[in-house]
């Protein structure tokens, strides 16, 4: 069965998000959606996919849309993406499937699975839920590689990623999991001595400051992108903002111009946020003692996305609604409030302003002149003597390890097993060696030959 070659390959999300693919897939839907969007600014990964694995992904979409039962195929991409479309349309056509292409503008942000379903389906899906509740199922291009090698017999061992910002060119590479990432940079020959490192998108992606800590980071099944950066950049600085000052501006600055929530994805799905009245209510938060209070002013940040938009682009005073929602999400949670669910909601599309484009947003970013500069077809493959596996690489519970200190080891054997009953993952050796530590949250393996 589909899903338990999945399971057994511990093939997850590979966007991002890492839910366990193999439960994603154990249902029925009338639409399956590849999300081939990449709407990030500098994320060279998933085109990178499609131009190199076309028949791949028809392939793996295939044998999925027969798991769920689906009527309708759908890729969604960007229209200007013309090789990646271009390669897809050729193997489509050599293998006569019934796929067909969604062609998205550029904008950001327009590879989230909510707005992709919105788009392609013409449903909003409901607050807090999953593209399944209207009835569709969306996976991205490089889990769509996951699922084919599945079909093989070949687990999750590697990753491609895309390496750019500033170093002496862009490059693609395809790195074993838990290679540093130290060592991606490195061999991506970085411009700067001290630098600062996105590991993900420089809109959700996280960022580190810290020569320690980056030295810590290694690859996993989620990561897509790494982002070299000067000290000292506006997404450094952001980000080092303290909420106690963020909350200072929004009593002082905040005008109300309502960019913030116009300018929303899940404002234009129809859901409950609108971060400008968070905002104007944000400085009363400490003296609201009733729960049905808190959840009227406070209420609306359970359905915040975080994806960065009005702090990195709709805000004209440089305020930061992120993470005043991420902050009301966490009271919300101490204080044990739930918040109700609109389960039919209905877009606004028709309402609101332009969307932010990517070009736009990459110029606010300050990230214009790295977006120029592509990483090409070439694809560079690091062997590192040493990697350091995580058993939590996805969402859910951590994989048990079934191995030892000292045992030797095979690319591809199982390393950690996926708790049973639970949302979990199969962890599988990466490089050929011997295994120098394991605990209950990671293993280290020293190449060997």
């Amino acid at each position: 069965m589909l899903t338990d070659m999945i399971f057994h390959a511990g093939v997850v999300g590979a966007g991002g998000a890492g839910f366990p693919t193999h439960i994603k897939l154990n249902a029925k839907a009338e639409c399956y959606i590849v999300n081939a969007v990449e709407c990030e600014p500098l994320i060279e990964t998933d085109k990178y996919l499609c131009r190199m694995f076309s028949d791949e992904i028809i392939a793996a979409m295939q044998h999925v849309g027969e798991q769920l039962e689906a009527k309708r195929l759908v890729i969604a991409i960007k229209g200007k993406h013309v090789r990646e479309i271009e390669a897809l349309e050729r193997s489509i056509h050599a293998s006569a499937a019934a796929v067909e292409l969604f062609l998205m503008d550029s904008f950001y942000p327009s590879g989230d699975e909510q707005v992709i379903v919105g788009q392609v389906c013409g449903r909003s899906v409901p607050e807090r839920g999953i593209p399944l509740s209207v009835g569709a199922v969306v996976n991205n291009v490089g889990t769509m590689l996951g699922i084919y090698d599945a079909l093989c017999g070949v687990p999750v061992t590697g990753k491609y990623l895309s390496v750019t910002g500033e170093v002496e060119q862009p490059v693609m590479m395809k790195v074993p999991l838990g290679t540093p990432i130290i060592e991606c940079i490195g061999a991506a020959n970085p411009a700067l001595e001290q630098y600062d490192v996105v590991i993900g998108g420089p809109m959700m992606g996280k960022l580190y400051d810290d020569p320690k800590v980056i030295a810590e980071q290694n690859v996993v099944k989620t990561t897509g992108s790494i982002i070299v950066l000067p000290k000292g950049h506006l997404l450094s600085v952001r980000s080092e903002m303290p909420l106690r000052r963020i909350v200072r501006q929004a009593q002082s600055v905040c005008m109300q111009c309502r960019f913030c929530t116009d300018q929303c994805p899940r404002y234009r799905l129809g859901h409950r946020i609108r971060p400008h009245l968070m905002m104007r209510a944000i400085f009363r938060e400490p003296f609201i003692e009733d729960a049905a209070e808190y959840e009227r002013l406070y209420g609306d940040a359970a359905n915040c996305s975080e994806c960065g938009l009005c702090e990195l682009y709709s805000c004209p005073m440089g305020l930061s609604p992120r993470k005043v929602n991420i902050f009301l999400k966490g009271c919300l949670r101490e204080k044990g409030i739930e918040v109700p669910r609109n389960s039919s909601p209905d877009a606004r599309e028709a309402n609101l302003a332009g969307r932010a484009a990517t070009d736009r947003l990459t110029a606010r970013l300050r990230l214009s002149e790295y977006a120029s500069r592509h990483a090409g077809d070439g694809c560079l493959e690091l062997m590192p003597s040493l990697v350091k596996l995580p058993f939590s690489q996805h969402v859910g519970k951590p994989a048990i390890p079934v191995k030892k200190e000292g045992d030797p080891i095979e690319v591809g054997e199982l390393l950690a097993a996926a708790q049973e009953g639970a949302l979990s993952a199969n962890i599988h050796a990466s490089i050929r060696g011997v295994i120098e530590s394991i605990d209950e949250k990671h293993a280290t393996i020293r190449r060997k030959g």
